[in-house]
Parts: structure tokens; sequence; C-alpha cells
């Protein structure tokens, strides 16, 4: 590519951030006209993950969500319930069903390219970002990077970090095991060993689910501790030893209140995971990442420095000091969730997570949880 003609956008990375965001930009009349380069290593063409999300009705992804619950399960060590969760509905979109819709409207649209290839550096140089590959370089007006690397939120001692980790089995049971309207939001039945720990089943079927076992702590295990645990969770919590594992994944999400501000420049926006649009309390990312996407979008028309965009509310500080609290006594991470779904209804937990209550409402949830540790947090970061 000749350099003196460069691009109007970079978009590194074509996972949920950077798909979302080239397929705004396709929608948009702002940018007719300009020329959008997509870049990822990969081609997008497996079910590599799945996403989850709760929602009211309908919405802007209903016409590729793969399943929807109206119940949820939330099992404790003193405190078991299952919720109807109306108005809310539980959905589920596998990855491969999200890239075939956008790359669909990628090509067929002559605004935005994209271009199988590994990014090795991304500079903002003043004028230009330039973005090398592995084969060669790109000159962009601005770039928006969704590459993470925990290096990114590790190097700072301001805000724990820890990661959810996750190895889930999708699995064909020969019997009706799984109750096909009910979505295993935590199960905590399971034994902590200092960490907390639960099981997260989504059924498809009274025969298939996708069945995970997920941790909030800072390191991962080995993958055989993993796959020991969804064993044992098919055997003795639901009774299934007759099973056929269909597909499997594995992944880690930061959890973390660091803000990556740092890493943005005038020309250069860190998106989705690596922008920190993971919520802190929960590593949710997708509805996240939707409801910043449109935020960005209007950012971009203003023209103004990339780096002077924040996303930071008071929820910012409420994740931080769930965060405080989960990383001083992680082994009592379970005592937090059973007290909240104790005393607190989804409804208003939803709510409070999609960052869309009221100040006295905030207040009422917050008062749903266990009192000290977060009492203690508030103290330790306010003086």
């Amino acid at each position: 590519m000749d350099k003196s003609s460069p691009f109007d956008y970079i978009i590194i990375g074509a996972g949920a951030a950077g798909l979302m965001l080239a397929d705004a930009m396709i929608k948009d009349d702002f940018f007719s006209g300009k020329s959008i380069l997509l870049l990822d290593k990969d081609t997008k063409e497996t079910n590599d993950r799945t996403w989850c999300f709760w929602e009211k009705g309908s919405g802007q992804f209903d016409t590729i969500v793969h399943k929807k619950w109206n119940h949820i399960y939330f099992g404790g060590k003193q405190f078991t319930k299952r919720y109807n969760i109306n108005p809310y509905r539980y959905k589920m979109i596998r990855g491969i069903d999200f890239y075939q819709s956008i790359l669909e409207n990628i090509e067929a649209s002559s605004r935005v390219i994209f271009k199988k290839a590994e990014v090795t550096a991304v500079e903002d140089n003043g004028r230009n970002v330039v973005v090398s590959t592995t084969d060669e370089s790109f000159l962009a007006q601005r770039a928006f990077n969704s590459v993470f690397n925990y290096d990114m939120a590790t190097q700072q001692q301001q805000y724990p970090v820890l990661q959810q980790h996750f190895v889930g089995w999708v699995v064909q049971t020969r019997e009706p095991v799984f109750d096909v309207d009910q979505a295993t939001y935590m199960d905590f039945s399971i034994k902590q060993k200092g960490n907390t720990r639960f099981m997260y089943v989504l059924p498809t079927s009274s025969t298939e689910a996708l069945v995970e076992y997920t941790l909030f702590s800072e390191n991962l295990l080995p993958r055989e501790e993993y796959e020991n645990a969804i064993k044992d969770y098919l055997h003795n919590g639901l009774n299934c030893s007759d099973y056929e594992i269909l597909d499997n994944e594995m992944g880690s999400i930061p959890m973390t209140c660091y803000d990556f501000q740092e890493h943005h420049s005038a020309n250069i926006r860190f998106i989705g995971t690596a922008g920190g649009w993971a919520k802190p309390s929960t590593g949710y990312t997708f509805a996240s990442t939707a409801r910043k996407i449109p935020l960005l979008i209007d950012y971009i028309k203003t023209e103004k420095p990339l780096h002077k965009l924040s996303f930071k509310n008071r929820f910012w500080f409420y994740d931080l000091l769930f965060l405080d609290v989960l990383y001083k006594d992680n082994a009592n991470g379970h005592h937090v969730f059973e007290t909240l779904f104790k005393n607190r209804s989804p409804k208003l937990i939803f709510k409070f997570l999609d960052e869309q209550t009221t100040f006295w409402e905030d207040v009422k949830y917050i008062w749903g949880c266990p009192k000290r540790p977060f009492i203690k947090a508030l103290w330790r970061r306010m003086f």
C-alpha cells in the first residue's frame, strides 16, 4: 500500500468490539466515503466462544440469539433458588453466528476491508498511526485496538486484577438431564478450594448444554483441574455419567477497575476488553461493549483526541469496592453472592449491573450485600 494514502481508520481485532465498531461505521452516513481497514490474525470461521447477557424484550442481536431462558438458578451453600427473571431474558449468542452476521455486512459494503494479518506494533507518531504486521505496514488517521494482554493491567499496583477464567464442555447426554428453560447462573455447591468457584450451565435442550467451570481468582489452573471439576459436577451434581463431549471452550477475562487510560493516545483508542470494557465486577463484556459503541461513534464524530473520552461513572467505584473485597478474601466470594441473591431480586441485580439504577436503588442493592467487608473496603479506599 502507498503510505501517502492512509486509511481513515484501522480497527485491530475482529472480536466483539472490533466487529461491532466496523458494523456501526458501515451503518452510519458520517463514515460514507471513509476508508476502514479491519485486521485480525484469524478469519473468524470457527465457533470459538459464546457470549451471554440479559435483556428486556427484543434487542439488536435477536436474529442471531441461539437460545433464551426465562429462568435462572442460583445455588449457594445455604441458599438456593430458581427465579423467573421476567421482564428480563437471559440470552446466548454463539461466536460463529455473530462473526458470520457482521462479516456478511462487511462483505456487502465497500467501506470496510477485512484483511487477515497479525499485528506486531501500533504507533502514534502525532500525524498518523502506523500499524505494522508480520508482512507489511499500514497508515491510518486513527486506530482502534482490541488486542488485550494482561501486562496492560498488571503493571500497576493501585487496582487489583483478578481473572474470570473458565473451561466449558458442550455435552450431549443419553437421558434428559437439563431444564431447558433454566440457565444455571451460579452454582457454588462445588468445593471452593480457597477461591471463588462456581458452575455455569446453559442448556439448549433437555439432553444438551454448555457446562462450564468458572473461577474468579488471580491465577489460572492446569487444564486438567477444570476438566476434572466438570466431570465431577456432571456425575455428582447432575447425576449424569453417560454423555458425549461435542465441543469445548476456554478463556480468561480480566476483572479490574484499572481504566487503561494511559494506553490511549490522541489517535489510538483501545476498545473492548483491551479498553477496560469488561464489566469489572462480573466479566460480562458483550452487552457492555454494545452500549459503549454508540458513545464511541458519537465521540469519533467530534474529532477530539481519542484519549480524552472517559466512560468512568459512579458504578466504576462500586465495582472497585467489590473487587477490593473479592481480592482480599477470595475464598469467601461465594458468601458475597449468596447474601446478595438471598436479599435482592435478580431484576434489581441485573438493573444495577447494567448501570441503569437510580441512586436510591444503588443503596438498596449495596445494602443487600454483606456489610462488614464492604465498609472495610470503603474505609481503606478513602483513607
